[in-house]
């Protein structure tokens, strides 16, 4: 019989075994419906050791409407980077995820690289592809009194921001996480 979190398909143990045995710390990002999760965790026999976490959540106190997409990716794993302040390099571990290029997982490794670590692996795209400048695009041409657009962006709306905005804003909290504020 498969070990109970295999068989529910919440860890694939080759993988991890292969991460493990690199001897190389890890950056685990993982992913849920409304938030981004990420953290730097070191292997130990007795079971991993947690270095510094972050949950995109705690991007709210710098100013950014946190949900679950590539900016909030961006910027938490910017402020994970700035957090730990690992040294040597890291290997990204997505888990379960599907290794796809400009996905969530890679926005939030490009973020870590942008905050100064050194990850094993090429993550190079585009600044437009996660400052928000595609979600700006993409609400203006749903129009501004279009029903799909308040029920996709009421969470912004409701908060005092516009979804035109996204941009000046990620740019915004983006220095404030640089500056250490």
């Amino acid at each position: 019989m498969k070990f109970r979190r295999r068989r529910q398909g919440l860890t694939d143990y080759r993988k991890r075994l292969e991460l493990v045995k690199s001897g190389l710390q890890r950056v685990v990002v993982r992913r849920s419906n409304k938030r981004i999760m990420g953290q730097v965790v070191a292997y130990e026999e007795r079971g991993d050791k947690v270095m510094a976490s972050v949950d995109s959540r705690e991007l709210e106190k710098l100013g950014w409407p946190s949900r679950n997409n590539k900016p909030t990716a961006y910027l938490s794993g910017l402020l994970l980077a700035k957090k730990a302040k690992a040294e040597g390099e890291l290997v990204l571990d997505i888990g379960i995820a599907a290794p796809v290029r400009g996905s969530v997982p890679f926005v939030f490794a490009k973020g870590c690289i942008d905050g100064g670590m050194k990850l094993k692996g090429t993550f190079d795209m585009k600044e437009e592809q996660y400052d928000g400048t595609l979600i700006a695009r993409y609400a203006e041409r749903l129009g501004k009194d279009s029903e799909v657009l308040k029920r996709q962006f009421g969470a912004y709306i409701a908060k005092g921001g516009a979804p035109s905005s996204l941009p000046a804003l990620f740019g915004q909290v983006r220095e404030k996480i640089l500056k250490g504020s």
